[in-house]
């Protein structure tokens, strides 16, 4: 029996000392800060950009009307062809309006035959006159029928000149290089009677318009830049315009900027522009929405990675550590992407250390260890 209970009281006292040995190992000890990475905003010139949306407009739009009457005796031309300038379109008979013109001629020829028979008559009584064997009511006769030939000559060339307008009507031509629209006569059909009919429409898209807005801050902002670098609203014809439709990627089609308004609407208070670019391809037609974007003179910006800035309801937001590896929260105005840098317009300085990796890991207020990474130069 004393050998049982001095082995209980060895077991326990083994027992005791395990249990004291782990109280003092199992001292808590902190985690260490969590890693980030950081980079400084990288510096550079951006060519700041106004951009907006646009739609394309053509720059001609004619209705094709018959200007004389008469039956539509040929139609030159297929639906939606693109035809030069000077392309017959329609013909408007004219055999009636080329007799007129005929008739005209004859009119024109027996009025000078008159003025010359007058002329000499007048200078025959002229003589007479002044040799004293003639009155001088026959002189003044002759001067005034010489003086109504003439007028009569005038008359005749004139209606002989507007014959041969009316009959240039009956061939009804392309006023310019364009796209012609459905007609809307048919061959045969009697066309002027009463007004002028629409035989159909062309349209000039070839170069082309883009016409946009600009709000009234924009407006403001591009004057700032203006005054700051001497120059004028009316210095902006002719800045490099870039063009987008709805469906591309970036700006391929360039023009430029060809006018403004001289007054900020007050109903939207916007101010109305027009782009016009080369469209050869016709690939923009009247009416498409598309994107505009104008640069600006290059300016020195910061730069940081787009992934970097967060938001919450106090606005946009980038994170940085500052010298003592603490997390801080830094509310910034962002401005546009270039590549996969966001230029940062308000609240950041190029001595800023940015997360840029393992921003879930990187909590405001908390000590961080910051790994130094690097940001390249975006490429506009």
């Amino acid at each position: 029996m004393p050998k049982a209970g001095s082995a209980r009281a060895a077991l326990i006292l083994v027992v005791l000392l395990a249990v004291a040995a782990c109280g003092q190992d199992n001292r808590y000890a902190a985690p260490p800060p969590p890693k980030v990475t950081v980079a400084t905003p990288v510096e550079q010139e951006v060519s700041r950009y106004f951009e907006a949306t646009g739609n394309a407009a053509a720059i001609n739009t004619v209705d094709l009307v018959a200007r004389v009457q008469g039956f539509v005796q040929a139609i030159s031309y297929a639906d939606g062809d693109f035809v030069k300038k000077g392309t017959s379109l329609f013909t408007i008979e004219p055999e009636p309006y080329r007799l007129k013109v005929e008739a005209a001629k004859a009119a024109v020829t027996s009025a000078k035959a008159t003025l010359k028979q007058n002329e000499a008559e007048f200078a025959r009584q002229a003589t007479l006159v002044t040799k004293q064997v003639s009155t001088q009511a026959n002189y003044d006769k002759q001067l005034a029928l010489r003086d109504s030939s003439q007028a009569d000559v005038q008359s005749a060339v004139a209606n002989e000149q507007q014959a041969e307008i009316n009959l240039g009507y009956t061939n009804v031509t392309a006023p310019f290089d364009g796209v012609v629209s459905a007609r809307q006569v048919s061959i045969g059909q009697l066309v002027g009677a009463n007004s002028a009919t629409v035989l159909s429409t062309i349209v000039q898209i070839d170069p082309i318009y883009v016409n946009f807005n600009a709000s009234e801050r924009d407006v403001l902002e591009a004057r700032a830049r203006l005054a700051g670098t001497g120059r004028t609203t009316a210095d902006l014809l002719g800045t490099p315009t870039e063009i987008g439709l709805q469906t591309e990627s970036g700006y391929p089609h360039k023009g430029k900027l060809d006018y403004v308004a001289p007054t900020v609407d007050p109903s939207t208070g916007t101010l109305a522009a027009r782009a016009i670019l080369e469209n050869s391809d016709r690939v923009l037609l009247p009416g498409y929405f598309v994107r505009v974007r104008i640069p600006f003179r290059p300016q020195a910006a910061l730069l940081v990675s787009d992934v970097a800035i967060g938001s919450d309801q106090g606005g946009r937001y980038v994170l940085i550590v500052n010298k003592d590896n603490v997390v801080e929260q830094r509310k910034v105005e962002p401005g546009q992407l270039i590549g996969e840098l966001r230029v940062i317009e308000k609240g950041l300085t190029k001595d800023y250390r940015v997360v840029i990796g393992g921003i879930m890991r990187a909590i405001p207020g908390q000590k961080v260890e910051p790994e130094l990474g690097t940001l390249a130069a975006a490429n506009q």
